[in-house]
């Protein structure tokens, strides 16, 4: 099939300042160079945010990860996961049109999409809560017929109970996602034929359905408010980005003007944003008079990386080491672009080493390399 993105395309997009957060901190994984490995969890972001990709949100990736905006359009193109024209503002519903469930009845599921939500695939229905399209296999052949619907799976499906779904969504219930027909998950349909000692005490749901249940999660649009933003790699990182960041274009360059701004806020959105944690460490207006310390010995700590070291006022490796766990904090929110990366790679025990005269395995491999 060809994927191209749809002809009526939003002016702007722009993470809301919880999803700025969780997006930084996704970037913060991975290596100095390598931000590009987090385009599609930031893709998949934005798309569970505005519920498809428009072109507005695949540049806005881009430029946060430094890539060209063909090779995030290359991305957002290629995998079938990715919804690039508007879906329905409740679900989306994808059924599975693959070998075991067109065995089991497939080809009837999509004729209940057709009559209750629009005859043409990625058509939004009249009321504009529902869209649908079949896809290939998504894996749950033992529960044939299935769809995914918003980000679980319906299993064990009737065409009675597809409809019933749709219209429970309709009303604004969320359906408990799993197998339909009373299986606990993939287990025989006739029952068990071994392990049956299982059955005693266990759980009326399996995991995965309990916890959607739970949270009522299933179809929900992700604004970062739903749950806390937990990401151990960095210190205090469950603080929301400040809302006023500048966007960046598909080259990296900062854009004019702010989205953030100019889209419509929700009411999560209109939370006070706190401020950035932490305290700020003593800083220099210049090196010493002996010159700045290499930097670049410290692992994680490349050229670019060490300018903003040096914009911020850190120039030697004793700075460093002082750092106590709020400074590191600081650092660790004030470096744009590279947020989170003194605790990621352990900065402060490899200056004071440094700062002794001594050698970590990474300085003296690059001193060698230097050579």
């Amino acid at each position: 099939m060809l994927r191209r993105l749809h002809p009526e395309q939003p002016d702007t997009f722009a993470f809301t300042p919880a999803n700025q957060a969780w997006a930084e901190a996704q970037i913060a994984k991975y290596p100095e160079g390598r931000q590009a490995s987090a385009i599609i969890p930031l893709l998949w972001r934005a798309q569970e945010q505005e519920g498809w990709l428009s072109r507005p949100a695949i540049e806005h990736v881009a430029g946060m990860l430094d890539m060209a905006y063909i090779r995030a359009l290359e991305v957002a193109s290629f995998y079938f996961m990715f919804q690039l024209q508007p879906v329905g503002s409740v679900a989306h519903i994808q059924v599975c049109g693959t070998t075991s469930c067109m065995i089991c009845g497939a080809e009837d599921l999509v004729a209940v999409c057709k009559e209750k939500i629009a005859p043409e695939p990625h058509q939004i229905s009249d009321d504009g809560k529902f869209s649908w399209e079949e896809v290939e296999c998504l894996g749950s052949c033992a529960n044939a017929p299935m769809a995914q619907i918003g980000k679980d799976y319906y299993e064990d499906l009737t065409t009675e109970r597809m409809a019933e779904i749709i219209d429970e969504l309709a009303a604004g219930q969320v359906p408990t996602p799993g197998p339909q027909n009373g299986r606990y998950a993939a287990e025989p349909a006739g029952g068990l034929t071994s392990l049956k000692d299982y059955e005693a005490g266990k759980p009326d749901l399996n995991a995965s359905a309990t916890l959607a249940r739970d949270i009522g999660d299933t179809v929900k649009r992700i604004d970062g408010t739903e749950v806390p933003l937990i990401t151990p790699w960095r210190n205090n990182s469950d603080q929301p980005a400040k809302a006023d960041a500048p966007l960046r274009d598909a080259k990296g360059a900062a854009r004019s003007g702010n989205a953030v701004a100019a889209k419509q806020a929700s009411p999560a959105e209109n939370k006070a944003v706190p401020d950035t944690p932490g305290t700020k460490p003593s800083t220099m207006d210049k090196p010493r008079d002996t010159g700045a310390d290499d930097l670049k010995l410290i692992k994680g700590v490349g050229p670019k990386l060490e300018k903003l070291l040096h914009s911020l006022g850190f120039y030697h490796f004793d700075q460093i080491a002082a750092w106590t766990a709020d400074e590191v904090a600081w650092v660790d929110q004030n470096l744009e672009g590279f947020k989170g990366r003194v605790s990621r790679d352990d900065w402060v025990p490899q200056a004071k080493l440094l700062a002794e005269g001594g050698d970590t395995e990474f300085s003296a491999r690059a001193k060698k390399e230097g050579n």
